[in-house]
């Protein structure tokens, strides 16, 4: 099949959907499928030279909402070389301008939402939701409306996904998620960032990995390592990611009030041997997130035998818990400081059947292998057929 990605960015800062994209588009490709993706990014942005799928990028965008005159032109010039089209994400102008483009080509497209439909966000910003209602009508709900499939990555998006406004009408179907598996451990990485970050050496790294970003729950995590540092004197918090705007240095100014700058160490964004470094250097990765849709930082540390600690609040929490591949708790403090003190008081054999029963679940449940062949069974199934039949559960109204 030929399919295409529409993504609004491919600038590895926005997180883990251009991660799935990705990973899941190198996969898919040699499996055979002809892959391309289509961004709303200036042709000279920095990060475009080292994609590795064909890429079309259409911008120079305008504005927050990413407006992108070329876009709805392009697609419908090209969109009928393509099987299908997949829109990776909501909220900005590459979703509505597929709609545009290819509400009437007979081209089928898809939606991941990627976890933009979760209520948390009408919870927590209700001035936000408010201006996202008056749009949902005549943009978004349409969207979803017309998709031939939109695709969830988890049960509980899925079910979330309907509580975040009253209008709602989509074809939903769930599908598999993951990432490619990690690069076998090796004494490069770990030198690459032990040598970075020597401070780190013979220490019991509690590794977050990801934007720091209020709702990932960081300023729990900083306040629930304050409580149990001295259950192991050796424990060390590291906090890698890029920040949005002054979160981090809020973060910082917690971390002095708790008393902990000294053990905690600020990596900023990490790639390469150093992330992966960091993942193979940790004791343990911790996610004490308000919402996450799935999580591609947590597949990754399980990949790396990594146990998580995570909240109830990352979408895949159920999987993690049944296989005993981390511990669960509430996105509290409370929650938080029980998680990391049952791991740092768990004795060696338990840590270790741990650690081996995270890499059993992501390469049962969360590799990209599983993701591409479920996706492309959803396509075979849907894409050449006038109205997409109706995928497992029914039509959503």
């Amino acid at each position: 099949m030929k399919i295409l990605h529409l993504l609004s960015t491919i600038d590895p800062r926005a997180g883990g959907p251009i991660e799935g994209v990705l990973q899941s588009g190198l996969s898919m490709r040699a499996m055979g499928h002809e892959i391309e993706v289509v961004s709303l990014d200036a042709p000279d942005a920095p990060y475009l030279a080292g994609f590795a799928l064909r890429l079309h990028a259409l911008g120079p965008s305008r504005g927050f909402y990413g407006l992108c005159p070329r876009l709805v032109p392009w697609m419908r010039e090209h969109a009928a070389r393509f099987d299908a089209v997949i829109v990776n994400g909501l909220w900005q102008y590459h979703s509505y301008g597929a709609w545009k483009a290819l509400r009437e080509s007979g081209v089928p497209y898809y939606v991941f939402p990627h976890g933009m439909l979760d209520p948390w966000f009408k919870r927590t910003y209700p001035l936000k939701h408010l201006k996202k209602c008056l749009y949902w009508p005549w943009a978004e709900y349409r969207v979803l409306r017309d998709a031939r499939r939109v695709l969830f990555t988890t049960e509980e998006e899925r079910v979330l996904a309907r509580e975040s406004f009253r209008l709602y009408r989509a074809r939903e179907e769930v599908v598999a998620f993951g990432t490619r598996q990690p690069p076998a451990d090796s004494t490069t990485s770990r030198h690459a960032f032990l040598s970075m970050y020597p401070q780190l050496r013979g220490k019991r790294a509690i590794l977050f990995l990801g934007r720091i970003h209020e709702k990932k729950g960081c300023d729990l995590l900083l306040k629930a390592f304050a409580a149990v540092r001295d259950i192991d004197s050796r424990a060390h918090l590291v906090m890698a990611g890029p920040d949005d705007g002054e979160y981090s240095a809020q973060l910082r100014a917690l971390s002095r009030e708790l008393g902990i700058e000294d053990r905690i160490t600020w990596t900023g964004m990490l790639s390469g041997d150093l992330k992966w470094g960091a993942f193979r250097t940790s004791d343990v990765f911790a996610l004490p997130s308000h919402q996450e849709n799935f999580g591609i930082a947590v597949a990754e540390a399980l990949g790396c035998r990594l146990p998580v600690l995570i909240s109830d609040k990352v979408n895949i929490w159920r999987e993690v818990k049944a296989d005993g591949a981390g511990i669960v708790g509430n996105d509290t403090v409370e929650g938080t400081i029980e998680a990391l003190s049952a791991w740092l008081r768990m004795d060696e054999r338990a840590a270790l059947a741990m650690r081996e029963q995270a890499l059993a679940t992501f390469m049962r449940r969360f590799h990209v292998d599983a993701m591409s062949k479920d996706l492309a069974r959803v396509l075979r199934e849907t894409a050449n057929t006038r109205d997409g039949g109706i995928a497992r559960g029914a039509l959503a109204a």
